[in-house]
């Protein structure tokens, strides 16, 4: 995850690791809610289907998405 970015979207995927650029500051939840809305957006789920299992406060996250069987 990359917060404060120019733009928003995927960047890359490097193994079993997705790379995420935010525009929201990492301040007050924005940039965990921009990321959860992104990865709505890009695999066509309700953001209730996605949460962030740990990390809440780091670059690196674990994310849980309910309703993808593997990626």
């Amino acid at each position: 995850m990359e917060p404060r970015s120019s733009g928003s979207g995927i960047s890359g995927v490097m193994g079993d690791v997705i790379k995420i650029k935010l525009h929201a500051p990492p301040v007050g939840g924005a940039a965990n809610e921009e990321l959860i809305e992104i990865l709505s957006d890009e695999l066509r789920l309700k953001k209730r289907s996605i949460k962030i299992i740990s990390g809440q406060t780091s670059k690196n996250k674990v994310i849980e998405i309910e309703g993808i069987e593997s990626l």
